[in-house]
């Protein structure tokens, strides 16, 4: 029943968009491994997992619209929940290399064998299997994103003050994965990855299959946050983000809505992570960088927050962006994102979906606006 009511809420342009993405999901690895590089349409090896990472920072961005744009939860610290998704996929990878590390030792990563630990740390148990992997991926930022609205929420910390606490949260998790006692790689990180489930991970298939995996996710999480924000349950969002004072007066459990919304967000930031590590072939404590998480923010912004859409294509945009500034004029490129954010804020406060979306209706309206004056009877003379 809840099952039904959810798809009878799926909106079907965001249905649309979803199977536009799964489209690019098959095409640009088919491009990839079967087009001759000569022809204009083959995609290079070294874009395939470039552009799976834009996939993955589009998904992070929707993660962010969901608490943001329908709950006005302004959260500073989403790049924690995406860092401990990649962060639980890099220990899985970590096992996975075994005996061929440099060290040659089948239990301990090679950063233990220097570190001289003697024994793998407790929390690592499990990790040599894939389905306990992606369990930790869902499970951890879930946990950690329940506890923190469990006491922010209830606490009814709103506004700039719950940003602030986020952020907070995110910097104190950097200096405490930057600690090389914490079993985590310190400031290296975890690196030099060797297989995934079995499959060489430097093999074109494999990043093919990677890109894939992204691009399905993404068009799932954005198929599942349309649901929620179509149905009844995200229409309280909406009221909860607007008015919340007058929503728990009418009744309605505030603090529970957010804390769903902000829980939903997390596994999906927490997979989308997973998804990066792989691809990227690396993951240390500079994903936790506060910097990172305004980032996001500013991704959301420019596509326009609220709809879902939005943040997909700002997401996409400014790092498609990012990577061809980077290289023309790397010492400028903050200077760039900050003047974007100031031009999106002062003249496309809706962003880019939005924007559009309302000129497109204005549009529409204007002829029947005009059919009605036309139609209007002038009213009589007064005698």
């Amino acid at each position: 029943m809840i099952t039904q009511m959810l798809f009878r809420a799926l909106d079907r342009k965001t249905a649309w968009v979803a199977l536009l993405i799964l489209i690019a999901a098959a095409a640009v690895p088919l491009a990839n491994l079967y087009l001759p590089a000569s022809n204009p349409l083959h995609v290079p090896d070294y874009a395939v997992p470039l552009f799976g990472k834009y996939l993955t920072y589009a998904m992070l961005a929707l993660a962010l619209d969901l608490v943001w744009g329908y709950c006005g939860i302004l959260s500073l610290g989403h790049g924690a929940f995406f860092a401990l998704g990649g962060y639980a996929m890099g220990m899985y990878l970590m096992r996975e290399i075994g005996p061929r590390g440099v060290y040659a030792n089948p239990i301990l990563p090679d950063f233990m064998v220097f570190l001289n630990y003697k024994a793998l740390p407790w929390y690592w148990n499990g990790f040599d299997n894939f389905w306990f992997a992606a369990l930790m991926v869902v499970l951890v930022p879930a946990a950690l994103a329940f506890a923190f609205g469990w006491f922010a929420f209830r606490s009814r910390v709103t506004g700039v003050y719950l940003s602030i606490i986020t952020q907070a949260l995110t910097y104190a998790l950097l200096l405490a994965f930057f600690r090389n006692d914490m079993g985590f790689g310190g400031n290296n990180g975890l690196t030099d990855f060797k297989d995934i489930l079995g499959a060489n991970i430097q093999a074109g298939t494999t990043r093919a299959a990677l890109f894939a995996a992204s691009g399905i996710a993404l068009a799932l999480a954005l198929l599942v946050c349309s649901m929620i924000v179509n149905s009844k349950l995200g229409k309280v969002m909406v009221a909860v983000r607007d008015a919340e004072s007058r929503t728990r007066f009418l009744g309605y459990r505030v603090e529970n809505v957010k804390l769903f919304a902000f829980v939903v967000s997390a596994v999906i930031a927490g997979i989308a992570g997973a998804l990066y590590v792989p691809q990227v072939g690396i993951i240390n404590p500079s994903e936790f960088e506060p910097a990172n998480s305004i980032e996001i923010v500013i991704w959301t912004a420019v596509g326009g927050r609220g709809t879902l859409i939005g943040p997909i294509i700002g997401g996409i945009l400014v790092n498609f962006g990012k990577s061809i500034f980077t290289g023309w004029l790397p010492d400028y490129w903050l200077f760039a994102l900050g003047g974007l954010f100031v031009f999106v804020t002062l003249f496309l406060p809706k962003g880019i979906v939005g924007t559009v979306t309302g000129l497109w209706v204005s549009t529409r309206r204007r002829p029947v606006v005009a059919a009605a004056e036309v139609l209007q009877p002038e009213p009589e003379a007064a005698e």
